[in-house]
């Protein structure tokens, strides 16, 4: 094998996206960063205004880290742009059907009794469910009644 000794990780073998939790703890410190540097701006902000009386650069200072939270989430919630994947697209021509063979309708018997669609239709005529001696007619349930959970 083409593998160095000094080298004891695995091999990688696939292209596989880095796993959820590790995108959302870059996630979470990118977050921590921006926000920390808001802190240190109104803390300078406070020490120039009131320490040294250099309200311009305080108000600076106040002025750059309003934004902050927003651009904070904004950088958070940026997940990394998915890979390019080759599109299907229509090309016409290539995949035209050719014309449908006429329409058989295959009956219910054949299909039941195992014969094959070719053999033609049955021979008998058929016989109805209701025609059969213990057939019994559909039951019906009073609307207005209670119900009592037995009733099928």
């Amino acid at each position: 094998m083409n593998r160095r000794h000094d080298d004891d990780g695995p091999i990688l073998i696939t292209e596989a996206q880095v796993s959820y939790d590790e995108e959302f703890a870059a996630r979470k410190k990118r977050y921590s960063l921006i926000m920390a540097c808001r802190i240190p701006c109104l803390l300078l902000a406070g020490v120039f205004g009131i320490g040294f009386q250099w309200p311009l650069v305080a108000v600076a200072f106040i002025v750059l880290s309003v934004p902050l939270p927003w651009v904070a989430v904004l950088i958070a919630n940026d997940r990394p742009a998915k890979k390019a994947e080759k599109k299907n697209r229509y090309r016409g021509g290539s995949t035209e059907l050719g014309a449908v063979p006429e329409a058989r309708i295959i009956e219910a018997a054949e299909v039941l009794e195992g014969r094959s669609p070719d053999v033609g239709p049955t021979e008998r005529p058929r016989r109805s469910q209701q025609d059969s001696p213990d057939h019994e007619p559909p039951r019906t349930v009073d609307a207005d009644a209670p119900r009592t959970g037995t009733e099928r």
